[in-house]
């Protein structure tokens, strides 16, 4: 059984790496816009300190500003040999240690240690989006930032919500527990971040069932 996990694992990685250049290609302005605010949180004492949750092969690198430090966890330790690709290929950051640790299990970084904490794509599949956001708010400094871009569910009783309810079972099991019937923007208004600045859009290039998204931060 865990070596059918293992290979399943091994399998998504290499879709997803090959998948994420034709998400960024799609999304490309829209992470540039998103990510154009990052600067604004580096604390006074040093480089700007970044965690990338679910951070798979490392698609948000070339976003990113020169000289923050990036500490990246995933609980698939297959996209290590993509991870390492995508750290050479943005050779203007610096790197932490990288941890095969779920978001939902943050235990090796320390409280109130990172100014920014990124999850593009991942609240969609955790089990647990509520622990995961008390994590993000663990380790996050006061003052830091959660940076978000997910895909959610439609308004309710839309053609397109009914369309994701219909595909979500067999979504979520082909997809390592994607779920494209999440309302994350409510769980990010519920999380008690002091700020939360976030963003509708809908990209029309995507696949329907995941066009609705919602991008922004939330600072703590």
């Amino acid at each position: 059984m865990d070596s059918l996990r293992g290979m399943k694992q091994k399998l998504f990685a290499l879709l997803s790496y090959t998948s994420t250049f034709i998400y960024n290609d799609k999304m490309h302005e829209f992470k540039r816009e998103l990510f154009r605010d990052l600067p604004r949180f580096q604390s006074d004492d040093g480089p700007l300190r970044l965690l990338e949750i679910g951070c798979g092969s490392g698609a948000n690198f070339q976003y990113y500003p020169g000289g923050c430090v990036v500490v990246c966890s995933d609980p698939n330790a297959h996209f290590e040999e993509y991870l390492r690709r995508s750290m050479e290929e943005s050779a203007h950051l610096s790197y932490g240690p990288v941890l095969v640790e779920s978001a939902e299990r943050l235990g090796p970084v320390q409280d109130a240690s990172v100014d920014v904490v990124v999850s593009t794509l991942v609240l969609c599949s955790v089990r647990d989006v509520r622990k995961v956001l008390l994590e993000v708010r663990r380790v996050l400094r006061p003052g830091g930032a959660l940076f978000f871009l997910e895909h959610v569910v439609s308004s309710q009783g839309s053609w397109l919500y009914w369309l994701q309810v219909l595909v979500d079972p067999l979504w979520s099991r082909l997809g390592d527990g994607c779920h494209v019937t999440r309302d994350t923007g409510t769980e990010l208004q519920s999380a008690g971040f002091s700020h939360l600045q976030l963003k509708n859009l809908s990209e029309p290039k995507l696949s329907a069932v995941i066009r609705p998204h919602i991008m922004g931060f939330c600072i703590k």
